[in-house]
């Protein structure tokens, strides 16, 4: 019989090639776009009452909120000066980098800009924030250590065009800082993963000691407050079934306190996760917060399924080349020259074989 230990020194070792590769770059690349996005498209909507909210107008005066940072030591470039054009170029300098973020365009020093400028804005007016800022304010300094910048990016698109040295070729002090690179972004996609999974489970469990949602009433009263209710005539369709209102109530329980449980069986993690989709979405149309439900859904991203991230990826694909205008005449076919019959010879050679890619953090490949 073998030992425990010798067992546990084996598995170490197979899993040690695994951890030093980059593990959910689609995933990481889907946080990247979702989080970046959903700040700067919050940043255009303020762009009118961007100096009330956390500029030179703004109610919360900077001698207030130096105070305020006195004591809790958070760090805010706008703590630097008040006037009012360091505010100007602090955040016009946090819709470029959320931009540039969200594009993929020089990456990793996009992703410490955008992650500056959040902190930045967000500690300058503390009291503005929900808890899709809070998720913002996170997900922000956890991209820093990922390397999302490796699928979907302009980044990407560049290193195919101009490749440079194979890894083979690399130097052991290049090929150790890639190694410590890519299990420090495997350690950032597991902590995203995590907050994901405690935001759901804190969420979940205070719900359950809410008499609101113990008696399953919880969802009819924010559809009767006016500020929650962009559309007054829907809010009132669903909010006036009790049926609707004890099934949404109790349903969004169940999925909360469920979801990290459902970790461990794949499929219903997947069903889970798309009826919580469904769900941020729902919220974003029927109680007005569209970048509080962005937020969440990018945050989501870290578990989707690499073969479905795949199939949207060769369905955009499809579609982008089927609207493109061919350029130039048409190739002319190729000659078989070899047995018809045969189905390598006989396959297109246009067609690719689908890349291997990692698996998200903490599942197999679906």
């Amino acid at each position: 019989m073998i030992p425990a230990a010798t067992r546990t020194t084996a598995a170490a070792k197979a899993a040690l090639p695994r951890l030093l590769t980059t593990l959910a770059p689609y995933q990481a690349a889907v946080l990247r776009i979702g989080v970046a996005g959903t700040w700067g498209a919050f940043l255009l909507r303020e762009w009118p009452d961007r100096r009330v909210l956390y500029g030179d107008r703004s109610p919360w005066s900077a001698e207030l909120n130096a105070r305020l940072l006195a004591d809790t030591h958070a760090f805010t470039a706008l703590s630097w000066s008040d006037g009012r054009w360091w505010f100007e170029a602090v955040y016009l300098l946090a819709l470029l980098s959320a931009g540039a973020l969200a594009l993929g365009w020089r990456t990793r020093a996009s992703a410490v800009l955008f992650a500056l400028t959040v902190l930045s804005l967000q500690n300058r007016n503390v009291f503005l924030g929900d808890g899709g800022d809070n998720l913002v304010h996170l997900m922000a300094i956890y991209l820093v250590f990922t390397r999302c910048g490796t699928v979907w990016s302009l980044d990407a698109r560049r290193r195919a065009r101009r490749p440079g040295k194979d890894p083979a070729e690399w130097g052991e002090p290049r090929a150790l800082a890639d190694a410590l690179a890519a299990m420090l972004h495997n350690c950032a996609m597991l902590v995203v993963a995590a907050q994901v999974v405690l935001v759901y489970a804190t969420a979940g469990w205070y719900k359950v000691q809410g008499a609101r949602w113990q008696d399953g009433t919880a969802v009819f009263y924010p559809l009767k407050l006016g500020y929650f209710t962009p559309w007054p005539e829907l809010s009132g369709l669903l909010g006036g079934s009790l049926l609707v209102t004890f099934a949404l109530t109790y349903g969004t329980v169940v999925m909360q306190v469920g979801f990290p449980f459902s970790l461990a069986a794949r499929r219903l993690k997947n069903v889970l996760l798309a009826v919580m989709v469904c769900e941020h979405l729902a919220i974003a149309l029927l109680l007005g917060l569209p970048f509080f439900s962005l937020a969440m859904v990018a945050a989501d991203a870290v578990f989707l399924p690499t073969a479905f991230l795949l199939a949207v990826q060769a369905r955009l694909t499809g579609l982008r080349r089927r609207a493109a205008p061919p350029v130039g005449p048409e190739p002319a076919a190729p000659v078989a020259t070899a047995d018809p019959a045969d189905p390598v010879a006989a396959a297109d050679p246009a067609v690719d074989e689908p890349p291997v890619v990692a698996e998200p953090v903490g599942e197999q490949r679906d």
